[in-house]
C-alpha cells in the first residue's frame, strides 16, 4: 500500500560526466552500450606498483591490486577558471574537474548564461569524501620523524637535512592556497564561486553512497522551494595509494583484479573514478519553462542499518528499508520497475545482501511471473567510483530510460548460483537490448547506493513522456559506427576530396555534414561505414587510389559508383519464415527511435519481443532453446513482421520508398502492408493467425526436405512416391519438398543413389501443402473480419508471379490462396525485372532473398541489397545497405537519421591562444615527480571518441572582479 505522502516529481534537465574512457556524457553512453571494459594498469603518475604492490594480501603497507578504471587527460586552462597557475600544485584536481563539469552541465541545460535572479536560486550539493591533496601535503609534516631517525642512524645534521629536503620535494609545498585546495567542501564552493550561484552550497560524505545522499538533500531543497535548480552528483578521483591500501586491508578488492558483480566467480571490487552531475528542477517548473528533460525522479528512500555486526558490513534489512521508503513516496510499486542499477560491488557479501533485499521487496508485491526486471551494475565497466558511485549508476539508468535501452553488465560468464536468479524477479542483463514496452506507461528504473557506516539510498526514476510544454532531451550520438557519404563531379575530384585532412572532430559530426553535402547527381559517389574518426581516416587513405582509378566497386562497408545514377525501379522484398533469429533488429532499435516505436506498437498487440529480445542466458543449451522457441510458426511469423515493420519505419523516415513490393511466402503479407492494404496491428494479427494455422498443418506433415536439383529432376525423383509435394521453389537449382516421414525417406534414398544432395528441414516450416489447404477456409473467415484496402503500389504475388488485383475482395482471396500455394520466387523476380526493377532491397532479417535474387538474375545489371546480416552488427549492416543504395542513386533523405540530435554548432575557426595544462584524477605537480606540469600545446585535445577539448567556462559578469583573470573569449561550455 502506498503512503499518503508523495515526493515532488523532479526533472533531470541537464547532465555532465567525466568517466574512465570518456570526457563527456555521449562518450560514457557509447562505452556503456559497447560493453567496453575500462580497467587498466594504474597510471604511473598516480603511484608506483614497484613501490606499493605485493600479491600477498597480508603484506604490511602494500596493496595486492595494481589495476583500476581511471579518467583520461583533460585540457585545463587555469586562467579561464580564475585559478592562478601558481596555485595548481596546491589545488586538488577534484576541484578543477568539478568546475569543468559544472560548466558542461549548465551548458547542457541551456543555462550557460544566467540572469542575477536565476543565479540567486541555484544550489550545489555534491557527494565527495576525502581529497588526495590532504594526504599528500600532510606528508611533509612528518619531517621531524624522518630527521630524528636519520640522526639516530648516525648521520650528521647537515646530511640529515639534505635527505629530508629531497624527500619533502616529492610532496606539495604549503602555501596560502593549500588549505582551500585540500578541502572537500571547496569542490562545491568553487562551482558556486565561479558561476556566481547563491543557493545552498556544500558537499556531503556518506562514503560510497555520497552522491545519492547529495541527491536526497537536493530533492529536499526543491521540495521546500529553497532552490529552483540544484546541481547534484558525485566527485571522486581519489585513487592514491592510501585508498588502495584502505580497500586492500578491509579486504574488498578483487585478488584477480577484476569486478564481476553477481557472477559466480565474483571475488571483490575494483576502484574507479568519476565526476558526474545532474541539473534538477521541479517537473512542473521544467515543463512550464519548456526544458529538455532526460528523466523524472519519482522517489528517494534513505535508511540506516542501525545496530549490526560490523560498521562496514552490508545489512540486507537496512537496504530493504531504503527500497520500501523509495517506492512508498514514488506512488507506484516495484512490480512496474523493469531495470535496477544495483550498487553491485562484486564482493560476495555485498552482492548477496543487496540481492536478498531486492528480492524481498520486489517479490512482496505478488507479481506472479519471474525474471521481469533487468539487474546490472556499472562497476563491471567503470569500477567502484566510491563517492560518485551512485551518480554513475543513476547516469546509466537515466540514459537507459531516455533512450529506451536496457544497458549491459559485462563479465558475467555465469551468474552466482547461490542467488537463484531463475526463481526471482531478476535476470542479469549482459547484452545491450532495446527496452520494448507495450504497456502504455512510462518505463521505470531504480538505482541503489550504499556506504560504510550503514547508510542506504534507493532512487526511483521514470521515463519522461513530453507533456505540459516539456520536451525530451537531445538524443546522444552513441552508435558504434556511422555512414559517411562523399560525392564529386569526377573520380579525380572525389579522390582529392577524401584525401583532404579533416578537423579533429567526432565521427558523428563528420558523418552528418558529409551526408548533407552528398549529391546523387554527382558522377562520382562513395559510401563508407566507419567505426570512428581514426577508422574513417584509415579507410579513406586506403580507398583513395581505387577511387581515383574510376573503377566502380562494392566491398564490405565501402561502395563506389561512377557515371549518371541509374537505380531503375526499386523493389522491396520481404523474407518468409526461416529468416528469423534471436536478436534480429536489436541494434537498429537501440539506436533509432522509429524502430523502437515500431516494436512498441507491435508489443501492444502481441509481446513477441520477449522471444526476439529475450533475457540473456548462459549456456549453449539455453541459447539453442531460445532459437528453437523462435522457430514456432505462431511466433516466427509475427516476429518477422515486427522486424520488417521496424525497418520500414526507419526507411519511411528516410523517405526511401519502393516502386513495387513482393514477399517470399509469409513475406507477401508484409509486402501487402507496405503497399497500404492494411495497417501494422492488422499485419501482426494476420501473422499470428497464419502462424497458428501453419503450426497445426505442420504438425500433421512429417517434415521438409531441401533438394539441390532443378524442378524437372524433382519430378523424376518423386515419381510414384505418395505423400510428398513441392513446398517451395526458391531458386533455379533448389526445391523444398514437404511430406510424410515415409515419403521423404524414400525420396532421400533415391537422391542418394543418384548423387543429388538433400537436407532435412524443420517440419514447422512446411508452409505450402495440401494439408494447409484445409486451413484456407478458417483463414478466409478470419480475413473477412479485417479491414483491407486497395494497395497503393504494385504487389507481386508468389502464387502466379504476377501483380495482385487491387480490389479488396481480390486481395483477401489472394492472401487466403497464398497459404497453400508454392512460392514462385524466381519467376516473380523475373517478372519484376521485366517491369524495369533494377534495385532490389531486402527488408527483413538476413540475406536469403538477396542471394536468391542474385542467383536468378546472374550477370544482368541489377543490385540486390540487404539491410541486415546475421552475425554482423545490425546497425553497421543497415548503414552498409543504405550506403550501397545511395551511391547507386536511390533517393533518400538521410537527415532523418539525426532526428532528435542536437544541432551541429558552427565551428569556431578563430584560434584562441591558451595556456593549458593536462589534468586527470592525479594531482598536478610543479615538477615531474608524482605528476605532470608540462603545458599542453594550444588547441583541442581529442578524446577517445574524437571529441575535441572544451573551451573555458562562461562566467556571469557579476562573477568577474579585479581579482579574477579575464576569460579568454566568450564561448560556451560544451
Amino acid at each position: 500500500m502506498r503512503a499518503e505522502r508523495a515526493q515532488v516529481p523532479v526533472a533531470v534537465v541537464g547532465l555532465a560526466a567525466f568517466t574512465p574512457g570518456s570526457r563527456d556524457v555521449a562518450g560514457f553512453w557509447r562505452n556503456v552500450l559497447a560493453g567496453r571494459d575500462l580497467m587498466s594498469d594504474v597510471p604511473v603518475e598516480r603511484w608506483s606498483p614497484a613501490d606499493h604492490y605485493d600479491p600477498d594480501p597480508f603484506a604490511p603497507d602494500k596493496t595486492y591490486v595494481r589495476r583500476g578504471a581511471f579518467l583520461p587527460d583533460f585540457e585545463f586552462d587555469p586562467l579561464a577558471y580564475g585559478i592562478p597557475p601558481s596555485d595548481l600544485a596546491a589545488t586538488d584536481t577534484a576541484q578543477l574537474l568539478a568546475m569543468m563539469a559544472a560548466g558542461d552541465l549548465l551548458a547542457d541545460c541551456g543555462l550557460g548564461q544566467m540572469t542575477a535572479q536565476q543565479r540567486e536560486r541555484v544550489g550545489v550539493v555534491l557527494g565527495t569524501s576525502g581529497l588526495a591533496m590532504g594526504f599528500e601535503v600532510s606528508a611533509r609534516l612528518s619531517r621531524p620523524v624522518w630527521r630524528r631517525e636519520l640522526l639516530a642512524s648516525g648521520l650528521d645534521p647537515a646530511a640529515a637535512d639534505e635527505i629530508c629536503d629531497r624527500i619533502s620535494a616529492n610532496f606539495p609545498v604549503w602555501t596560502e592556497a593549500t588549505f582551500p585546495g585540500l578541502l572537500g567542501n571547496v569542490v562545491s564552493g568553487r562551482i558556486a564561486n565561479r558561476y556566481d550561484l547563491h543557493g545552498v552550497n556544500h558537499v556531503t560524505d556518506a562514503a560510497c553512497a555520497s552522491s545519492l545522499a547529495a541527491l536526497s538533500t537536493g530533492l529536499g531543497e526543491l521540495a521546500l522551494g529553497s532552490c529552483d535548480l540544484v546541481i547534484c552528483g558525485g566527485v571522486d578521483v581519489l585513487n592514491d595509494i592510501t585508498m588502495y591500501v584502505c580497500f586492500s586491508k578491509t579486504p574488498a578488492l578483487s585478488p584477480t583484479e577484476d569486478c564481476r558483480p553477481f557472477a559466480a566467480d565474483a571475488d571483490g571490487t575494483m576502484l574507479g573514478e568519476a565526476v558526474v552531475m545532474f541539473a534538477l528542477k521541479r517537473l512542473a517548473d521544467a515543463e512550464r519553462d519548456g526544458d529538455r528533460i532526460y528523466a523524472v525522479i519519482r522517489g528517494l528512500g534513505a535508511a540506516s542499518d542501525g545496530r549490526s555486526k560490523a560498521i562496514y558490513a552490508p545489512l540486507a534489512a537496512g537496504q530493504e528499508r531504503a527500497l520500501r521508503r523509495a517506492y512508498d513516496v514514488a506512488g507506484y510499486g516495484p512490480e512496474s520497475v523493469e531495470l535496477v542499477e544495483a550498487h553491485g560491488t562484486g564482493t560476495k557479501a555485498g552482492d548477496a545482501a543487496e540481492f536478498a533485499a531486492l528480492r524481498e521487496v520486489f517479490q512482496a508485491e505478488g507479481r506472479p511471473d519471474r525474471q521481469w526486471c533487468a539487474l546490472g551494475s556499472a562497476k563491471s565497466q567503470f569500477g567502484h567510483t566510491k563517492s560518485s558511485a551512485g551518480a554513475v549508476g543513476m547516469l546509466k539508468a537515466v540514459l537507459a530510460l531516455h533512450h529506451r535501452v536496457l544497458p549491459p553488465t559485462i563479465k558475467v560468464g555465469r551468474p552466482n548460483p547461490e542467488l537463484e536468479l531463475t526463481d526471482s524477479p531478476f535476470y542479469l542483463n549482459t547484452a545491450t537490448r532495446p527496452w520494448i514496452s507495450g504497456a502504455g506507461r512510462s518505463r521505470r528504473a531504480g538505482v541503489s547506493s550504499f556506504g560504510f557506516g550503514g547508510t542506504n539510498f534507493h532512487v526511483t526514476l521514470e521515463e519522461y513522456v513530453p507533456a505540459g510544454g516539456g520536451r525530451r532531451a537531445w538524443h546522444l550520438p552513441a552508435a558504434p559506427g556511422e555512414l559517411v557519404l562523399f560525392s564529386a563531379s569526377s573520380p579525380g575530384a572525389l579522390a582529392e576530396l577524401i584525401r583532404r585532412p579533416r578537423p579533429d572532430r567526432p565521427l558523428a559530426a563528420i558523418a552528418r555534414e558529409c551526408q548533407a553535402a552528398f549529391r546523387t547527381e554527382h558522377r562520382a559517389r562513395l559510401a563508407v561505414v566507419a567505426d570512428d574518426a581514426t577508422d574513417l581516416a584509415g579507410r579513406l587513405d586506403a580507398l583513395a587510389v581505387r577511387v581515383e582509378a574510376g573503377v566502380p566497386f562494392s566491398a564490405p562497408r565501402a561502395h563506389f559508383a561512377t557515371g549518371d545514377p541509374a537505380p531503375g525501379r526499386v523493389a522491396f522484398l520481404f523474407p518468409g519464415q526461416g529468416a528469423q533469429y534471436v536478436g534480429m533488429g536489436a541494434e537498429l532499435a537501440v539506436h533509432h527511435r522509429a524502430a523502437r516505436d515500431a516494436w512498441d506498437a507491435v508489443a501492444a498487440v502481441l509481446p513477441v519481443h520477449r522471444e526476439v529480445f529475450p533475457p540473456p542466458v548462459f549456456s549453449e543449451e539455453d541459447r539453442a532453446s531460445l532459437e528453437a522457441a523462435l522457430t514456432a510458426t505462431e511466433v516466427a511469423q509475427p516476429a518477422l513482421a515486427a522486424h520488417s515493420l521496424a525497418l520500414l519505419a526507419v526507411l519511411s523516415d528516410l523517405k526511401l520508398t519502393p516502386d513495387c513490393v513482393a514477399g517470399h511466402s509469409f513475406g507477401e503479407l508484409v509486402a501487402l502492408h507496405a503497399a497500404g492494404s492494411f495497417d501494422a496491428p492488422t499485419l501482426v494479427r494476420l501473422a499470428r493467425r497464419r502462424g497458428e494455422l501453419m503450426r497445426d498443418a505442420a504438425t500433421t506433415a512429417g517434415g521438409m526436405l531441401a533438394v539441390n536439383a532443378p524442378l524437372e529432376r524433382i519430378e523424376e525423383l518423386t515419381e510414384q512416391v505418395d505423400g510428398v509435394w513441392v513446398a517451395n521453389h526458391n531458386a533455379p537449382r533448389q526445391v523444398v519438398l514437404a511430406g510424410t516421414d515415409q515419403a521423404l525417406t524414400a525420396v532421400e534414398a533415391r537422391c542418394a543413389a543418384t548423387g543429388v544432395v538433400t537436407r532435412r528441414l524443420n517440419a514447422a516450416a512446411a508452409f505450402h501443402s495440401p494439408l494447409v489447404a484445409e486451413a484456407t477456409e478458417p483463414f478466409t473467415r478470419f480475413l473477412a473480419d479485417l479491414t483491407v484496402h486497395r494497395p497503393a503500389r504494385t504487389v507481386y504475388a508468389g502464387a502466379d508471379a504476377a501483380p495482385y488485383r487491387r480490389e479488396p475482395a481480390a486481395v483477401r482471396r489472394g492472401i487466403a490462396a497464398q497459404l497453400a500455394a508454392p512460392a514462385r520466387f524466381g519467376d516473380m523476380v523475373e517478372a519484376m525485372y521485366e517491369d524495369g526493377v533494377r534495385t532490389f532491397v531486402e527488408v527483413g532479417p538476413g540475406t536469403t532473398l538477396t542471394g536468391l535474387t542474385g542467383e536468378v538474375l546472374g550477370d544482368r545489371e541489377h543490385a540486390a541489397i540487404s539491410l541486415d546480416r546475421r552475425g554482423s552488427h545490425g546497425l553497421a549492416a543497415f548503414y552498409d545497405g543504405l550506403g550501397r543504395a545511395a551511391v547507386r542513386g536511390v533517393a533518400m533523405d538521410l537527415s532523418a537519421l539525426w532526428e532528435g540530435h542536437k544541432p551541429v554548432p558552427e565551428p569556431d575557426r578563430e584560434e584562441k591562444p591558451r595556456m593549458t595544462v593536462l589534468i586527470n584524477g592525479g594531482n598536478h605537480r610543479d615538477d615531474h615527480r608524482g605528476g605532470r606540469a608540462t603545458p599542453a600545446a594550444p588547441g583541442p585535445v581529442a578524446s577517445p571518441d574524437g571529441a575535441p577539448g572544451r573551451p573555458g567556462p562562461v562566467v556571469p559578469p557579476a562573477a568577474v572582479s579585479e581579482a579574477t583573470p579575464p576569460v579568454p573569449g566568450p564561448g560556451t561550455v560544451r
